[in-house]
């Protein structure tokens, strides 16, 4: 299990990544879910990904080099796309082919086709963007009302950012957030758990941003973590007991 979120700012997008990855308690390891995508100033796109790892590289290989038809134009692939929802139709059709080339044998073998996945950025010439893909290949798009989206282990994290989020605020701040959110998913769930990555794009940038590993002694994350921890407890105790009476 993994857990991922992606949020839309009004300065950019957030991207947040833990790096776990497990076939049972004995097998543990760690490999990074976060990959970019770029031609600096013409486009920036960002995948995140969760469920099945093998899938999920062989769709991360694949979307480099997939095409889908055009008509009477040159095909269309994720480095001539013209904006980022024909970027991640191009990503949709990668998922299904991978699904066609390993889905039988995976059933065959016991195993669900399962991946989701966050794919965000900004293609020149359009604002940026943020989607939600699915295992079949079809996808929807973050809105105001759906700011941010989250694949993995998203239960325990999602309070947080229904509560918190705001559009207006700094990246300083998502950061904050996000860090609280994969806290309280961490302290839940074994299968989620450090290092995290972190992108953080600057709007109308067209370029890689600031990027951040969060490894297990990183000073800010355990002061976050800790001092969440005293705020909760604090604020249970302000709170008044239920009454019997």
């Amino acid at each position: 299990m993994t857990y991922c979120v992606g949020i839309k700012l009004d300065a950019g997008l957030v991207f947040l990544s833990d790096s776990r990855t497990n076939a049972g308690l004995d097998a543990i390891s760690t490999f990074r879910k976060m990959i970019v995508y770029e031609k600096p100033g013409d486009r920036f796109m960002v995948l995140l990904s969760a469920g099945n790892l093998s899938i999920s590289q062989s769709v991360r290989e694949i979307l480099q080099v997939e095409k889908i038809d055009n008509g009477d134009r040159p095909p269309i692939t994720i480095w001539n796309a013209e904006s980022l929802f024909d970027a991640v139709r191009v990503l949709g059709s990668a998922v299904r082919r991978v699904y066609e080339q390993d889905g039988p044998s995976l059933k065959a073998a016991g195993v669900d086709f399962n991946a989701s996945m966050i794919f965000g950025g900004q293609v020149k010439g359009e604002a940026m963007r943020l989607f939600l893909v699915y295992s079949a290949g079809n996808f929807i798009e973050a809105t105001r009302e759906t700011p941010f989206f989250q694949v993995g282990e998203s239960k325990y994290g999602k309070p947080i950012l229904v509560r918190a989020y705001d559009p207006g605020m700094s990246f300083e701040e998502a950061v904050k957030l996000l860090m609280l959110s994969f806290d309280s998913t961490i302290k839940a769930n074994l299968s989620v758990g450090l290092p995290l990555d972190i992108h953080l794009y600057q709007a109308d940038s067209l370029k890689t941003g600031i990027v951040r590993r969060i490894e297990r002694d990183d000073a800010f994350y355990e002061m976050i973590s800790s001092g969440w921890g005293e705020a909760l407890r604090a604020a249970f105790d302000r709170l008044p007991a239920y009454s019997l009476d």
